[in-house]
C-alpha cells in the first residue's frame, strides 16, 4: 500500500531548519479499515458536511516556513508571499494518526478543521480545492508542509476530504487555486461575471522594466527585443506559478533579461535554479550583479 512522506513540522533550532518527517497515508479502505488505521476519530463531530470553509484573511506569513528546504533529496522553494497559484494534481488526506500533532505552522493539526498541507504555498494562506471528477469545491487554510511524493499535490484534512467526497478512494484528481483575502471564495454568479468593467478602469500596462540592481539572480533568458522578452516573461510566470512574484524584467545595455531574485547568496539562487530545471526544459544561470 503506498504511503506519502510529509512534513509534520518545521522548527528553527540553533539557526538550523529541522525537518521532522513521518510516513503519512494515502488512506484507502482495506478489509473494512483505513490504511495504517488513519481514519476518522472514535467520536467524530456530527454534521461534518456543515463545517464551513476556511475564510481567507490577511495573515503574516511565518518566516520559518518561507525558506527553501530539502526533504528526501528534493529541494522545495516556498512562495515568499501570497500570490497567484493554480495547479492540477492528486490530493490525498491525513486523519487521526496526526490529530493533535504540530504542523509546520506550529499549530496543532485538527482533522476536523478546513486545513491542508502543501509543499510551497505560503503558510498561512488559502486555496480553493476542486474535484475534477465532481466539480465539488472547498476552501482550505494552508498550515502544513507536504505531501512529499512526486505524484501528490496537496494533503487535505479529514473533514476537507470528507466534503470533497474522496475519503473512501483515499485520493482524487483536483485543481488547487490560491485565494487571496480580497477575492471571493466562490465563483461569481453569471450575471456578475457578465457586467462590464467600470469606465474608470485602466487597461493593463506593459510589464515594468527595472534597472539591474546588485544581488544574485537566476536568469531565465535574455532578449534583444522587448516584445520577445515580455512574451517569455508571461510564459514563465504561468509555468512557474510558485515563483511568479519573484520573476521580473530587467534591461541594460540594450538587452532585456528575464530574471528571478534577487537572492541573498548563490547557494539559495542555485536551489531555485535547480527546481526550475526540474519543472521545465530550461537550464537557468545564476548570475551576480
Amino acid at each position: 500500500m503506498p504511503c506519502a512522506i510529509r512534513h509534520c513540522a518545521a522548527v528553527i533550532a540553533g539557526g538550523l531548519l529541522t525537518l521532522l518527517v513521518a510516513c503519512s497515508s494515502a488512506p484507502t479502505r482495506n478489509a473494512g479499515g483505513y490504511y495504517l488505521d488513519d481514519g476518522p476519530g472514535s467520536n467524530p463531530p456530527a454534521n461534518l458536511d456543515r463545517v464551513p470553509d476556511a475564510v481567507p484573511g490577511a495573515e503574516r506569513i511565518k518566516s520559518s516556513t518561507a525558506r527553501p528546504y530539502t526533504v528526501l533529496g528534493h529541494t522545495y522553494v516556498p512562495m515568499a508571499r501570497a500570490g497567484y497559484y493554480k495547479a492540477r494534481g492528486v490530493a490525498s488526506w491525513y486523519g487521526r494518526r496526526y490529530h493533535g500533532q504540530p504542523t509546520a505552522s506550529g499549530e496543532r493539526y485538527d482533522m476536523y478543521a478546513m486545513t491542508a498541507a502543501h509543499t510551497t504555498l505560503p503558510i498561512p494562506s488559502y486555496a480553493r480545492v476542486t474535484s475534477v471528477r465532481t466539480g465539488r469545491s472547498v476552501v482550505v487554510r494552508i498550515n502544513d508542509r507536504g505531501p512529499f511524493r512526486s505524484d501528490r499535490l496537496i494533503d487535505l484534512s479529514y473533514v476537507a476530504a470528507y466534503k470533497l467526497g474522496i475519503l473512501s478512494a483515499g485520493s482524487a484528481l483536483v485543481e488547487v487555486e490560491s485565494v487571496l483575502p480580497e477575492q471571493p471564495t466562490s465563483p461569481a454568479p453569471p450575471e456578475a461575471a457578465a457586467k462590464p468593467a467600470p469606465a474608470a478602469e485602466q487597461p493593463a500596462t506593459d510589464p515594468p522594466i527595472a534597472r539591474e540592481g546588485p544581488g544574485v539572480y537566476v536568469q531565465l533568458g535574455a532578449f534583444s527585443q522587448r516584445p520577445n522578452a515580455e512574451s517569455f516573461l508571461a510564459h514563465m510566470r504561468t509555468q512557474l506559478a510558485w515563483l511568479s512574484d519573484q520573476i521580473g524584467l530587467q534591461s541594460e545595455n540594450g538587452l532585456y533579461r528575464v530574471r528571478a531574485g534577487p537572492y541573498p547568496d548563490r547557494e539559495q539562487a542555485a536551489q531555485v535554479a535547480a527546481r526550475i530545471q526540474q519543472f521545465l526544459d530550461l537550464k537557468p544561470a545564476v548570475v551576480t550583479h
